[in-house]
């Protein structure tokens, strides 16, 4: 059955959602509607569905202060119900390759051994094909495709959300010990409720007409 939303319903909620800069620190994110973004999300998509990504969220308020000294002191770090950070895997590899055709194997119900010519593939571009800065590089670009699903995702859930690439990432990685974990700090959204004080939110949205962006060829 097809339970699509209307067209209206999409384009209203795109109009609604900005990059919020105050938020309602009082207002939480229930726990039913926080599972749904974390799902959405889970669900994005990514290069060969590889995912090369960690999502971590930020709960505790004194790590969180500490992570706003290493964000220009941006209120949304301490002020949002919750904070994301998106982080790439650093270190990519054959054992990573093979651990996502296991889980492919699992979960479609496979034998390993018709996974071959789809390793190759995988081998071939990434590991064989890319040095370790490439392969960094190429990761990244997959976490801003989530993030641009967690903001759609949360604007259709009725959650205000701000992405931010204001932060010092060195410090984001020593802070939050990724470098131990393997994985870089990328970009992050902060999800929650717009303050009714934030004079942003009566905005009109700025964008060049259509005609403008879209081409057909």
């Amino acid at each position: 059955m097809n339970t699509a939303i209307s067209a209206e319903q999409l384009l209203r909620q795109l109009q609604w959602r900005y990059a919020t800069k105050q938020f309602d620190p009082s207002r939480k994110v229930s726990d039913a509607d926080w599972a749904a973004l974390e799902e959405a999300v889970l669900l994005s998509p990514s290069s060969f569905g590889l995912q090369p990504y960690q999502f971590l969220v930020a709960r505790d308020p004194v790590l969180r202060k500490r992570l706003q000294l290493a964000a220009f002191n941006q209120t949304q770090i301490v002020d949002a119900s919750h904070l994301v950070i998106f982080a790439a895997k650093n270190n990519l590899s054959e054992a990573s390759i093979d651990a996502f055709l296991q889980r492919i194997a699992q979960v479609r119900q496979v034998q390993a051994a018709k996974l071959a010519a789809f390793r190759d593939t995988l081998m071939n571009s990434l590991i064989e094909g890319m040095d370790a800065a490439a392969r960094l590089e190429w990761a990244r670009y997959q976490t801003y495709i989530a993030l641009g699903n967690l903001l759609t995702s949360a604007a259709l859930l009725g959650l205000d959300a701000c992405p931010m690439e204001g932060f010092d990432h060195g410090q984001f990685n020593e802070i939050l010990g990724l470098r131990q974990k393997g994985l870089a700090a990328t970009v992050l959204a902060a999800v929650g409720y717009r303050s009714a004080s934030d004079p942003y939110a009566s905005f009109a949205k700025v964008r060049f007409p259509k005609e403008q962006v879209w081409s057909y060829l």
